[in-house]
C-alpha cells in the first residue's frame, strides 16, 4: 500500500498523484509543491506568477525501477506526466528508487 501525502492538493498535484499511482504502483510517493519558491523566477512572472502548481519535488518508491538506471526511471516518470508538462508544469525534482534500494539504503546506515 503507498504512502499518500495528499494534504490541500490542486488539480495538477492530484493528476501527478493518479498518473504516478497508475502507472508505477508505488510502496510510497510524496508530492511536494514547491512553486512558492519559484514564483519570481522570469519564466514564472511573465505567467503572472504561475497557477500555484508549477514545480514539484517528487519522491517515488516502486518496483517498476528494477533494472533501471536514474535517465531511464526520469523518463518513465515524464512519459507518465507528458500531459501535465505541455500544460505549465515547469519542472520536477525526483527521487526515484526501488523497495531493495530503499531497505540496503536503511540497514547499512
Amino acid at each position: 500500500m503507498a504512502t499518500i501525502n495528499a494534504d490541500s492538493a490542486g488539480p495538477v498535484e492530484t493528476s501527478i498523484r493518479e498518473k504516478l499511482m497508475a502507472s508505477l504502483q508505488p510502496s510510497k510517493l510524496t508530492i511536494t509543491n514547491d512553486s512558492h519558491l519559484h514564483r519570481h523566477h522570469a519564466a514564472m512572472r511573465a505567467q503572472g506568477g504561475g497557477n500555484g502548481e508549477t514545480h514539484f519535488s517528487v519522491q517515488v518508491i516502486s518496483d517498476a525501477f528494477k533494472g533501471k538506471n536514474t535517465v531511464q526511471r526520469h523518463r518513465m516518470v515524464y512519459a507518465a506526466l507528458s500531459d501535465e508538462l505541455s500544460q505549465g508544469l515547469h519542472a520536477l525534482s525526483l527521487s526515484t528508487r526501488t523497495s531493495d534500494e530503499v531497505q540496503r539504503a536503511t540497514t547499512s546506515a
